[in-house]
């Protein structure tokens, strides 16, 4: 599903760049500012929780906003942020035994195809994630055996592939798609001896959402 939705947004880019109306949009010196509905799905991986396998993370749902810069008419700058992302943290045979949440902004300097005065803007961007890790808790200490949770925070690249549909001068319409490197060190207390589990979160992150330039 995720590699459907991403080769489709390629297709629509490749295709978009043919398309011109004159509305004047994306030129250099533009504000754009997108609001809607972002979901982070975790591609995780880590080492081996002691005999359980690894963990498991959670997709969560929140408002995301981009602020967004044009500095020519087909290169900008672009800054993801939203709500705190919340996630359950699982182990298998056993589910749910922690949450955690997350703030995890990246900033991405993106090309645009086509003209200033068309209708259909794809686009493409490379840049740089943080990621901030707080208020962890086990929700089941396996009796005791787990206990003093943390999870650090996180540098790493992001890339992402979207498109804007201009609606008239000033409102668009967006569909973007972010991938994100987030590495994790997960520490805990495993039987009371100090643990340390490498974890790679990685997500892919679905944004839809409403623009407006000026």
């Amino acid at each position: 599903m995720k590699k459907n939705i991403i080769s489709g947004l390629i297709a629509v880019a490749l295709l978009a760049t043919g398309f011109t109306v004159s509305v004047s949009a994306h030129q250099a010196g533009d504000i754009i500012i997108r609001a809607g509905a972002v979901v982070v799905a975790p591609n995780e991986s880590s080492e081996r929780v002691a005999t359980f396998g690894e963990f498991g993370v959670s997709s969560n749902t929140q408002l995301g906003v981009n602020f967004g810069y044009m500095l020519t008419d087909n290169i900008g700058i672009d800054l993801l942020a939203a709500t705190p992302f919340s996630h359950d943290i699982s182990l298998p045979g056993v589910g749910k035994i922690a949450e955690t949440k997350q703030l995890s902004p990246s900033l991405v300097v993106q090309y645009y195809f086509g003209h200033a005065e068309s209708k259909l803007r794809p686009y493409i961007g490379g840049g740089v994630n943080f990621t901030n890790f707080y208020d962890n808790e086990f929700t089941n200490d396996l009796d005791g055996a787990l206990s003093d949770l943390s999870l650090g925070n996180s540098w790493g690249l992001a890339a992402q592939v979207g498109i804007d549909y201009q609606v008239n001068k000033n409102w668009l319409v967006n569909a973007s798609v972010w991938y994100a490197q987030i590495s994790t060190e997960v520490k805990f207390n495993l039987g009371g001896l100090p643990t340390t589990i490498e974890t790679d979160i990685d997500p892919w992150v679905y944004m839809v959402s409403v623009g407006y330039a000026f």
